[in-house]
């Protein structure tokens, strides 16, 4: 997945609340620029502020966890898969397995993907400062914490059954193998909606012992909901990264990046509500999907202008999306159910 505004400098980083407007500027300084050692990023809140000579810190910031997003938007479909496969009732040593997963995971994957995009990113003036960037870091550091958390990852699926572990082989090839792909493929967005999507699959196979054609259809669903919401990150970054050659989805659509968008969430709620047919699914996971609707075209209304702050604000935007998906899914096999 493409990265959030950059950290700051010296001190802690402050950041700007947006409503859909521009930053406001300060003397000598660009909208979303430095200013007194405090740093100024477009969008919500994101980061917390973190001592900067803290070596734990440093790492902390390497893995992202003071950016909860990402996270949120590689737990969304886990959530979806567990409670899929598991009728509203997953087992919770397998829930507790995953969730700790998707956040170990997805936190070697950043490690990572900051090792082989260090040179990029000294010339992109949101990432120029990232720890391992600006050197604050070793290369091998970010290495070696991207293989402990792998590492840990793996040693959590190990109760589970077979099918499940090669799957996990598989999704760790993803995640490592993503950061390359922004390098010559024309929509890595797609191929990060799989590395992000992965849950699904897993899920149904820890918990039912195979992996049903609507787990596959959920998992092209959430393809396409990633290259909706990367292409709005990927469109606050589309100047830099044409400059530095690097391929984006933003880049590839050209002026047709918002009809591309609205497209993509549309093809997500379709896929979703074939998945939905093909589980049983009736008007309470419909609702979920309606719901998600509406904050897809919000945020299609969002990006039209493609002005930064809004293009960033509708990507952060996107964990009520999957929130939506998941509420439909908890109201209809666990809501329903009771009530009956």
């Amino acid at each position: 997945m493409r990265r959030p505004p950059r950290e700051g400098g010296p001190g802690a980083c402050i950041l700007l609340r947006m409503r859909g407007r521009a930053p406001r500027r300060r003397p000598g300084t660009a909208a979303g620029g430095r200013a007194a050692g405090r740093c100024y990023a477009i969008g919500p809140m994101t980061t917390l502020p973190l001592p900067v000579n803290n070596r734990l810190a440093l790492y902390v910031r390497l893995v992202r966890l003071d950016k909860p997003i990402g996270i949120l938007l590689l737990l969304w479909p886990t959530l979806w898969g567990l409670w899929a496969a598991g009728a509203g009732a997953p087992r919770w040593d397998v829930a507790a397995i995953f969730v700790a997963g998707t956040v170990l995971m997805r936190s070697a994957g950043c490690a990572i993907n900051d090792y082989f995009d260090r040179d990029f990113d000294r010339h992109v003036e949101r990432t120029r400062e990232r720890v391992l960037t600006s050197g604050r870091i070793a290369a091998w550091e970010a290495l070696a914490v991207a293989g402990a958390l792998a590492a840990v990852s793996f040693l959590l699926v190990l109760p589970l059954n077979r099918l499940t572990i090669g799957l996990a082989f598989a999704g760790a090839f993803l995640a490592i193998t993503y950061p390359l792909f922004k390098r010559f493929f024309a929509i890595p967005q797609a191929y990060l909606g799989i590395a992000f999507g992965f849950g699904i699959p897993m899920s149904f196979a820890a918990l039912q012992g195979g992996v049903p054609a609507a787990a596959w259809v959920m998992l092209a669903a959430n393809i396409a909901w990633a290259v909706a919401y990367d292409t709005e990150y990927a469109m606050v970054d589309r100047e830099d990264d044409l400059k530095l050659g690097l391929r984006t989805a933003a880049i590839t659509f050209g002026r047709w990046d918002v009809a591309m968008v609205g497209a993509c969430y549309a093809a997500t709620l379709a896929l979703l509500g074939a998945a939905g047919a093909m589980l049983g699914y009736g008007w309470p996971y419909a609702c979920g999907l309606v719901a998600a609707g509406l904050i897809a075209v919000r945020h299609i209304g969002w990006i039209r202008g493609r002005e930064r702050a809004a293009c960033f604000r509708a990507f952060l935007h996107n964990t009520w999306f999957g929130g939506a998906v998941f509420a439909g899914i908890y109201a209809q096999t666990v809501l329903i159910p009771v009530f009956r």
